[in-house]
């Protein structure tokens, strides 16, 4: 331990929870209600330590925390087993809780929301599982049993995340995909979980359309009772429309902040304000001021100013309204 609160040191020497490329102290937004990441990928860090990232989101203001895990890729791919794989996510945040405790006692607190009954960030880290599109062909009866088992922890809250991959990076043919995207569609449906889903259509070929097969196929299937989110959104207006329109939420990440993002940010403004969610795809898409560096998911801060931002100015309601929304509707979305 000895060695985390050295590291704790050296991120918390100058007062400042986030800095830039060039070591700049960056001053995070005051967040107006809890902050949520409904999709951050505390497995896959490379440069940050997961404790210490669980330890700066609480004192950023987030009280919730989803981490995807991958019955493909991260098990038996990382961890020989899923009591494995959540044994570990245990152990970071008993982890997180000792560097919180060292922190307090020099001054440095998560933040107080007053009125609310937010739990505590450490008493929120949820889990949703699911076979990434990447992994589609290998989501054989094993992989979907050690589905079932990481959907059994305590910690579980939704299925994904799962769906369709159509751009460059997949070699997972198109049919195997879809199979893949209805199998664990029928999962939520079964358990009653909400679905977060991975859609990225092909580039520069339009009869390759990711969103319109995966409108499609929830048509087709039915939207779980309890909910599905496009996670990770970078599309326009209208894509955004056709999934609401199914029901879906809308999760809005540091891509959102981008300054050739303005059709995220139009998605952003007018999608309905009981839709929203919030994200950082951590360790992907650092925000703008942040942007380059490892994504973690404290950064969610700047992503829910943005959103507050953008729609105070279009006149969709206040700075407040928004923070508000992007918090209980994570709370109603999981079920918590």
């Amino acid at each position: 331990m000895s060695e985390q609160i050295s590291l704790d040191d050296r991120t918390l020497a100058d007062g400042a929870l986030f800095h830039d490329r060039k070591g700049n102290p960056v001053e995070a937004p005051e967040p107006l209600a809890p902050l949520a990441d409904t999709h951050g990928h505390l497995t896959s860090f490379r440069a940050h330590d997961p404790a210490l990232a669980l330890a700066r989101a609480a004192v950023a203001g987030v009280r919730l925390l989803v981490v995807p895990v991958d019955p493909v890729e991260d098990v038996p791919g990382r961890w020989g087993s899923v009591a494995e794989l959540l044994g570990w996510l245990d152990e970071q945040v008993e982890l997180a809780g000792r560097c919180l405790d060292e922190w307090a006692a020099r001054g440095v607190v998560p933040p107080d929301f007053e009125g609310t009954d937010a739990p505590a960030l450490l008493d929120n880290v949820r889990i949703v599982a699911g076979a990434h599109p990447y992994g589609a062909a290998e989501l054989d009866d094993e992989a979907i049993a050690r589905l079932r088992e990481l959907l059994a922890s305590p910690r579980a809250v939704g299925v994904g995340e799962f769906g369709l991959d159509y751009g460059p990076y997949n070699k997972v043919p198109y049919p195997v995909q879809e199979e893949a995207f209805r199998c664990q569609l029928r999962v939520a449906h079964e358990l009653g979980l909400p679905a977060e889903l991975h859609i990225r259509d092909a580039v520069g070929d339009a009869a390759c359309g990711a969103h319109a097969d995966a409108a499609r196929i929830l048509a087709e299937e039915g939207v779980p009772a309890s909910g599905c989110d496009l996670h990770c959104f970078t599309s326009d207006v209208k894509v955004m429309e056709d999934f609401t329109r199914l029901g879906c939420h809308v999760a809005f990440g540091g891509a959102a902040t981008f300054s050739r993002s303005d059709d995220i940010r139009a998605a952003a403004v007018y999608c309905p304000e009981r839709k929203l969610l919030s994200e950082t795809d951590s360790p992907y898409m650092a925000p703008v001021p942040l942007r380059g560096e490892e994504c973690e998911p404290a950064m969610v801060a700047f992503t829910a100013a943005l959103l507050a931002d953008v729609r105070e100015a279009a006149g969709r309601g206040s700075r407040a309204a928004t923070y508000r929304a992007l918090w209980e509707n994570a709370r109603a979305f999981f079920g918590l």
